[in-house]
């Protein structure tokens, strides 16, 4: 390396944290809160670091800023950098400290009212000092944040195959239709049996929508659906208005106007505490252990054993 690339690289190296977040966010203001710096602070450094490598690295879009291909390509080779000194001096600070740290870690909102937040405190009460930041999301998106370093560790369902995971238990899936709808009074149905009706599903994007729609390919139908919708409980409230029905796992918390059907044949997913492949601080490997422990204590009435009979 010469003299003059030697001295750009050194000049470039304490920006890197301000052009790595920015670029993540996709926004000056959350870049700068995430960083913990004023937004004029953080402008000034991407400032900076475009000064240092010579070209337009980002362009407004609207109220964000995108990155331009030059800037693609310098966040491409050095995003896994920041994350790699990052994760050296969290181990380095946990391995003089293992009852402290901070753990990022993501569950599926399937889980979200009842059963995480019980499993989080009792690990709190044990491990007060060691910090937590959570994200909730939908398992391919909770997968995608632990490949890429934003996750520590996740719940997903399911658990992917190409990253380590441990089988927490397996989530069963129900018909669920409103009180008044005909089916509410049978004890199971066939899916064959629900060509004609209404669903209510996730969008395409969800694991559990692409599921619901191979089981039905299956069955020898495409399910039509009337309403799409991210969110559960509002899933659950339009099908409580007799509006359609919907395949989901069990609400953790009761839901009035539902009647749960079962439905033929072996219907459930695999749920999956998953990490990265990099060598684990203490503190994540503390919740790792705990989780992996105590889930099926707080998976809920949904979840049934890691090695059920699919007989």
């Amino acid at each position: 390396m010469d003299e003059l690339a030697s001295s750009q690289v050194e000049a470039l190296i304490p920006l890197l944290a301000a052009f790595d977040a920015t670029a993540g966010e996709g926004h000056v203001t959350r870049a700068a809160q995430r960083l913990g710096v004023p937004q004029s602070s953080l402008s000034r450094r991407l400032k900076a670091v475009e000064q240092v490598v010579g070209v337009k690295l980002f362009q407004p879009v609207g109220r964000r800023i995108a990155l331009t291909a030059a800037g693609q390509e310098l966040y491409e080779r050095t995003r896994g950098l920041v994350q790699a000194l990052t994760d050296a001096v969290d181990v380095v600070r946990s391995d003089a400290d293992p009852d402290s740290g901070l753990v990022r870690f993501g569950f599926p909102f399937t889980l979200g009212p009842v059963s995480i937040p019980s499993l989080l405190a009792d690990f709190h009460a044990g491990a007060p000092r060691i910090r937590l930041h959570l994200v909730q999301a939908h398992g391919s998106a909770l997968t995608e944040m632990v490949r890429d370093g934003r996750l520590d560790l996740a719940v997903t369902i399911p658990a992917p195959d190409d990253l380590p995971a441990i089988i927490l238990g397996h989530q069963r899936l129900h018909l669920y239709v409103a009180d008044a709808h005909p089916l509410a009074t049978r004890a199971e149905v066939e899916l064959a049996e629900l060509a004609d009706e209404p669903f209510i599903a996730n969008p395409p994007t969800y694991h559990l929508r692409r599921l619901v729609d191979s089981w039905c390919a299956e069955a020898g139908f495409t399910p039509r659906v009337g309403f799409e919708i991210t969110e559960f409980e509002t899933l659950r409230a339009l099908v409580a208005q007799n509006l359609g029905i919907a395949v989901l796992p069990a609400p953790e918390v009761a839901h009035p106007g539902l009647s749960r059907v079962s439905l033929a044949g072996a219907r459930d997913r695999s749920i999956g505490l998953v990490s990265g492949s990099h060598r684990p601080t203490p503190a994540v490997a503390r919740l790792r252990d705990h989780v992996a422990a105590q889930a099926l204590s707080y998976l809920g009435r949904g979840a049934a054993p890691a090695t059920p009979d699919r007989s």
